[in-house]
């Protein structure tokens, strides 16, 4: 009385092909996607280098004997070992394109531009770092909402 039931053999293999299969599908339906993350990787880099430039200043292994961590004001010190942690900790949030990622960067981006911006004292004040801020801030917005516009609600 009691039938086994028959399965078909090769249904099952390409299940099991499919399932442990490296390639994945690839469709235009996340072109966005794909980009913001692409560009979010691309940003997980320079912010790995500049967390490393800030290091490389607290630590002395760029500049000479005058420009050292130890005789620098107490406000650029502050806000080179902010950068130095901040910039690290946002490339690795970065990297692996999670939110928390965006938002560690995105005050990266905005504190940096108020330095640049309210305290010239600090870094100098240069528009151009300014303007290049506002740029990536910019690139990634319109991304994210290009991204966001291909998901369906």
């Amino acid at each position: 009385m009691s039938e086994t039931p028959t399965r078909d053999q090769s249904r099952d293999n390409a299940m099991s092909v499919a399932a442990i299969s490296s390639e994945r599908i690839e469709t235009e339906d996340n072109a966005w996607t794909r980009r913001l993350v692409f560009f979010l990787r691309i940003m997980a880099v320079i912010s790995v280098a500049k967390g490393l430039y800030h290091w490389a200043q607290v630590t002395g292994f760029i500049g000479g004997e005058e420009d050292a961590f130890e005789n620098q004001p107490m406000a650029w010190q502050t806000a080179t070992v902010y950068f130095a942690v901040i910039e690290l900790v946002a490339a690795v949030g970065l990297w692996l394109a999670t939110p928390w990622g965006a938002v560690v960067w995105l005050t990266t981006v905005v504190s940096m531009a108020v330095i640049e911006l309210m305290f010239p004292g600090i870094y100098g004040g240069s528009l151009m770092v300014v303007g290049l801020e506002a740029l990536m801030l910019a690139a990634y917005l319109a991304l994210a909402w290009m991204a966001a516009r291909e998901r369906p609600p």
